[in-house]
């Protein structure tokens, strides 16, 4: 026997399965920074990028920044960070972790890629470096502006005036360039360069034009030269694996559309604010700025050639595919 049920009651039912039902929580994630909050990248880079998830969304997904290394200090932990979950995204450098990334590292070498075009070279072949992502979700991957040379007490106009000079380098290829040159290169996270320089740790530093302020190096270095053919910094934001499966495919899909967006903002940016600290070092008391002429260049350029021809023909079918294709570009 089928029992009608009076329509008060069946509304009363319809509200009290509405409210048993889930609601739909909205997804915070924590993005980590270590830079300090008031560095260029966080106002044209990390939060347009954190505003275009909750648009994208509709608040379904926000992302909160932690800048200055709320959640653990020192920019060479932010990988592991993100494999971990302590965070659920963040910015780094794989240059820092070099090991695990050797596919997007060829990204850096000297001459591969144009200062002002390389972000949409890297973004044109994206798929070529997927494959090293597996632990963790590439969401953002620009070049930085060409590392130029400060040093403290010896201007640098040939690799003569480098030769047993240390300098702190960004990455392991960096370090191969500067081998190269004569030099004797020091890794070291960006945060301990200006000590190291000041104290007389390091004789000079690797590293684009933004360093001029953001890092306080035009403080503690007297020279800085430009001009020769040299490596670049690419930057990552990485995001946590399994937190990633958790999110519907527009959520995925909008985030990785808010990433490539910040890929370009930070290639931008990064390019006005080190051409800036560069004229800005120019303009400093007591500081020099040595602009190579094409001969002078040319000594360093032929030494990063024979560096490349070496380090290339050691690479595996992989990194070399990379290489064909960024050069093709």
């Amino acid at each position: 026997m089928r029992f009608a049920v009076p329509v008060a009651t069946a509304a009363v039912l319809g509200l009290q399965a509405l409210a048993a039902a889930p609601a739909v929580a909205a997804e915070e994630l924590k993005f980590a920074n270590f830079m300090p909050a008031g560095h260029p990248y966080v106002a044209s880079t990390f939060q347009p990028f954190a505003d275009a998830v909750a648009e994208a969304t509709g608040g379904e997904v926000t992302v909160t920044l932690y800048n200055g290394g709320e959640l653990g200090g020192g920019p060479v932990e932010q990988y592991s960070r993100v494999v971990d979950g302590v965070t659920e995204l963040a910015i780094g450098l794989p240059g820092y972790t070099a090991s695990s990334f050797p596919l997007t590292l060829t990204t850096e070498l000297p001459g591969l890629i144009e200062e002002k075009t390389g972000t949409e070279e890297i973004w044109s072949n994206i798929d070529l470096f997927l494959p090293e992502y597996r632990r963790v979700v590439l969401v953002a991957l620009w070049s930085s502006a060409e590392n130029v040379l400060y040093t403290r007490d010896k201007a640098v106009h040939s690799p003569d005036d480098i030769k047993g000079l240390k300098i702190r380098v960004p990455s392991r290829n960096a370090g191969l360039l500067v081998e190269a040159w004569g030099g004797v290169p020091v890794s070291m996270p960006v945060p301990e360069i200006y000590n190291a320089m000041q104290t007389g740790v390091i004789d000079g530093a690797m590293i684009d034009g933004t360093a001029t302020k953001a890092f306080k190096l035009g403080e503690v270095a007297n020279f800085l030269t430009v001009g020769m053919e040299t490596t670049n910094s690419p930057f990552f934001i990485l995001m946590n694996r399994d937190v990633a499966d958790e999110l519907s495919g527009e959520q995925l899909e909008a985030i990785e559309a808010a990433g490539k967006q910040a890929s370009l903002n930070g290639s931008a940016m990064q390019q006005k604010v080190a051409a800036d600290g560069i004229e800005s070092f120019a303009a400093m008391e007591g500081k020099t700025l040595i602009r190579l002429s094409d001969a002078e260049a040319a000594k360093f350029d032929a030494l990063a050639e024979g560096m490349m021809e070496t380090l290339v023909a050691g690479m595996d079918a992989k990194q070399k595919a990379v290489v064909d294709a960024l050069k093709a570009n």
